[in-house]
């Protein structure tokens, strides 16, 4: 590994809201905590020991396969009537639960508090984002396999 990737999961670990990372490999060994207003890391350095190659160990905190998605009014003029559904964490956004499967939803979907309406994959985890309002679905405003962020606005819904 070399410091940029050290850097760059440092920054999705900070993002990512788990409070501790383990990773082990086989001559690299990271550990990565964060506090309140601190991220402190550990980096050990070592030829291997043994002729077995280590398996790749990552602990991260198990996030629930039914996490509710934040929603709040949209600022936008147009959109002032719509409520936007944004993401509650760092990963990669999937429309649909397999490649081979129908999309969660489409525009003009009618969903229900709780109606699963996306795949966020972060680190490794599929994460199911359950809607946290009742209404129809206008616009889907994030393409299909695409990174997002921490509250990024997912989709549209018109409440009414």
């Amino acid at each position: 590994m070399d410091i940029k990737e050290i850097q760059n999961l440092i920054k999705f670990v900070a993002k990512s809201g788990a409070s501790e990372v383990k990773l082990e490999m086989e001559d690299v060994k990271i550990t990565i905590k964060t506090g309140s207003e601190k991220t402190e890391t550990t980096i050990v350095q070592a030829a291997p020991m043994q002729q077995v190659p280590a398996t790749p160990v990552a602990t991260a905190p198990q996030q629930t396969s039914a996490q509710p998605v934040a929603a709040t009014p949209t600022e936008s003029n147009d959109n002032a009537k719509y409520i936007t559904v944004k993401s509650p964490i760092i990963g990669t956004f999937y429309r649909k639960p397999a490649p081979e499967k129908p999309n969660f939803v489409e525009v003009g979907s009618e969903i229900n508090v709780g109606d699963t309406v996306c795949v966020i994959e972060a680190m490794k985890l599929f994460n199911e984002i359950e809607s946290e309002v009742s209404g129809k679905v206008v616009k889907v405003l994030v393409d299909d396999s695409s990174p997002v962020e921490f509250d990024q606005p997912l989709f549209l819904v018109d409440p009414s």
